[in-house]
């Protein structure tokens, strides 16, 4: 067997390519940047998310926004709270609020879990980003707890010394 096509069956044994790479980690729609800043994050979880027909075709077209969006449990459910998704373009104008609460599609357990850690105190619910996953749209939520000033400063001054040291030995 040649080696060319002992590494074409390779590439496809792992699921190489753009495409696959795409199902595989998703691509990403959205993603809250100020998260990671302002949060500690403590466990992520990868949860679906209610959408009707138009919310997905903006979700698609890059119109979501999780700048000030939070998770919230309600009757034993959680909902995604302050998510933006603006309106579809070519979709009736009857859409509804863009700003309206959606609920997070999650296993029973893994919704007790989290409304359990959620009532402990300082810990929020937080989008991290939208991304695809075999074509459906999913929300990548973490339990955080909230930083106060002192901790960003001193993981930046962390991040700097590091970076001189890096320069230094490299």
């Amino acid at each position: 067997m040649s080696r060319r096509r002992s590494a074409r069956r390779k590439r496809r044994r792992r699921g190489g390519g753009a495409a696959a790479a795409r199902a595989r980690g998703g691509q990403v729609l959205a993603e809250n940047r100020r998260a990671r800043r302002n949060y500690t994050v403590l466990e992520q979880f990868e949860a679906g998310i209610a959408l009707t027909g138009p919310e997905v075709k903006s979700c698609r077209n890059g119109g979501a926004n999780l700048k000030d969006a939070f998770g919230r449990e309600r009757n034993g459910e959680l909902f995604l709270t302050n998510c933006h998704i603006a309106p579809y373009a070519h979709a009736p104008a009857d859409q509804g609020d863009p700003n309206r609460n959606r609920k997070l599609l999650l296993h029973a357990d893994e919704v007790k879990r989290i409304a359990g850690k959620l009532t402990m105190a300082g810990l929020t619910l937080v989008p991290l980003r939208i991304h695809l996953r075999n074509g459906w749209i999913k929300v990548q939520v973490a339990l955080a707890k909230g930083r106060s000033h002192r901790d960003r400063r001193e993981t930046i001054r962390a991040r700097e010394a590091d970076r001189e040291i890096r320069a230094h030995l490299g």
